[in-house]
C-alpha cells in the first residue's frame, strides 16, 4: 500500500498537526510506502526532507505577513501536480482542508481512491479572528465543510470536536473519534530529570514548577495564564516558577506582560526546546501543565505531560479538555482568571488529591503512537477493500 498524507504546512515550522502527521508517517512506513505532500516553508532544508524515512513532496508557497504560516499554492505548481500524478498512491489522508488538502481530495475523487480526513482544528475560530464580517466567515466555513463532506470518513481528535463538527459545522460525512498520542516515554529517574531542569534554568530545588509548551501565541490564552498566576501570587502562592517553552509571534508581548504583572522572578521564557530528553525532563519536573487554551482541539502537549504523570489545568469550555474527567485525571477551572488562580491554589493545598489525579493522568491519558497507527493502518486496509 502507498499512502498519501496531505498537510498545508510542514517543517521547519512546528505545531501539533505537523507532529501528528510526522508520527503517522514514521510508523506507517513499517506497513508500506508513505508520501507527505506539503508546502515549501520559510527556511526549509531539502537535505532534511531527504533524510526523512518517508518521501516529502513540496509545492510552492507565499509568505503570509504577520503570521507564522505560509500560503501554499499547490494548484499553481505544475511540478508538484506532476509529482502527485506520478506518485501512484492508493489512499489519500488529508490533514487540512486548504490548498494541499484540496489537491489530495481532488486526486482521490478523480482516481476513485479512499479519502480520509482528520479534523484537527476549530476553523470558525481561525476565520473569525482576521475576518470581522460574519457572511464572509460563513462562506469560508462552507468551503471548508465541502472538502470534509466529500470524504469517505472523518476522524475527530476527541468527542468534543466530533460534536462541534456534526452539530455546529454541518458535517455530514461519517465521523468517528481517533485520539492523538505521543512518542514520548516516561522518565526513568525523576530526581535526575528535576536536577537537569533546575540546573538549566536556575530553579531552586524546592520550587513548584508550572509549564506551558507550544507556540507563543496569545490565541492559546497564555496571556490569561500570566494574569492568573499574578492573581495567585497576590493570593499567597509563593516559591514557584512558570516555564514557557516555545517560540512564536507574541514572544515580545509575553515578555512585556510578564514585566507588567510583576512576574519577572517567577516566569522564564525558555525558547524552543527540541531535544526530546530535555522536554521529557521538563514535563516530569512540572507539577501542573497550565493550558487554558480555548483554541486547541486536542493538543499533543497535554498527552506528553500525562506521559510523565503531570496533569493539566484546563479552562471550562475547552474542546481539548474533552478527554479529561475533571478531578479524576485532570482539572478544569471555571471561567475567569480569579477562578483559575483559586483552583491552582486549591490543587497545591491538596497533595493527596493531586497524587491520585497525577497517577490517573498517566493511566488514562498516556497513549502511544505505535498503537494508534496500528489501528489507522487497519482502517486504511478496510477502506481499500471497500473501494475494490
Amino acid at each position: 500500500m502507498k499512502i498519501g498524507l496531505f498537510i498545508d504546512t510542514w517543517y521547519p515550522m512546528v505545531d501539533g498537526v505537523i507532529k501528528v502527521v510526522d508520527n503517522y508517517a514514521r510508523r506507517l512506513v513499517r506497513y508500506g510506502e508513505v508520501v507527505v505532500f506539503c508546502p515549501e516553508t520559510r527556511d526549509y532544508d531539502k537535505k532534511q526532507d531527504a533524510a526523512m524515512p518517508y518521501e516529502v513532496v513540496r509545492c510552492s508557497s507565499l509568505p503570509l505577513l504577520k503570521s507564522d504560516y505560509d500560503l501554499p499554492a499547490a494548484s499553481l505548481d505544475p511540478v508538484f501536480e506532476a509529482r502527485l500524478i506520478r506518485s501512484g498512491i492508493d489512499i489519500v489522508h488529508i490533514h487540512s482542508p486548504f490548498a494541499v488538502g484540496i489537491s489530495g481530495m481532488l486526486y482521490a475523487k478523480l482516481h476513485k481512491l479512499p479519502l480520509v480526513a482528520t479534523l484537527h482544528s476549530q476553523y470558525r475560530q481561525d476565520f473569525e479572528k482576521p475576518i470581522k464580517f460574519r457572511p464572509a466567515v460563513d462562506m469560508a466555513m462552507s468551503a471548508v465543510m465541502r472538502v470534509f463532506n466529500a470524504c469517505d470518513e472523518c476522524w475527530a481528535v476527541n468527542s468534543g470536536i466530533k460534536d462541534l463538527y456534526v452539530n455546529e459545522y454541518g458535517l455530514t460525512a461519517p465521523c468517528k473519534v481517533r485520539l492523538n498520542a505521543t512518542d514520548h516515554l516516561p522518565v526513568k529517574d525523576k530526581a535526575a530529570a528535576a536536577e537537569a531542569v533546575n540546573k538549566a534554568y536556575g530553579i531552586p530545588s524546592d520550587a513548584t514548577v508550572f509549564l506551558f509548551v507550544g507556540r507563543i501565541n496569545f490565541i492559546k490564552n497564555i496571556d490569561f495564564t500570566v494574569r492568573a498566576l499574578a492573581r495567585a501570587k497576590q493570593m499567597g502562592l509563593s516559591n514557584f516558577r512558570m516555564l514557557f517553552v516555545g517560540r512564536g509571534q507574541d514572544e515580545e508581548k509575553l515578555a512585556a506582560l510578564i514585566r507588567e504583572q510583576g512576574l519577572e522572578n517567577e516566569a522564564i521564557m525558555c525558547g524552543l526546546v527540541s531535544e526530546r530528553e530535555m522536554l521529557e525532563n521538563l514535563y516530569s519536573r512540572a507539577k501542573l501543565f497550565l493550558f487554558p487554551s480555548l483554541y486547541d482541539a486536542n493538543s499533543l502537549v497535554q498527552i506528553e505531560a500525562a506521559c510523565q504523570g503531570t496533569p493539566t489545568l484546563f479552562l471550562e469550555g475547552a474542546k481539548t479538555a474533552a478527554t479529561v474527567t475533571p478531578g479524576v485525571n485532570g482539572y478544569v477551572s471555571p471561567a475567569g482568571e480569579d477562578n483559575y488562580a483559586r483552583m491552582l491554589m486549591d490543587i497545591m493545598s491538596d497533595p493527596e488529591g493531586y497524587k491520585r489525579v497525577s497517577e490517573a493522568a498517566f493511566r488514562d491519558l498516556y497513549l502511544s503512537w505505535d498503537k494508534v497507527v496500528e489501528d489507522v493502518y487497519k482502517d486504511y486496509q478496510a477502506k481499500l477493500l471497500h473501494k475494490v
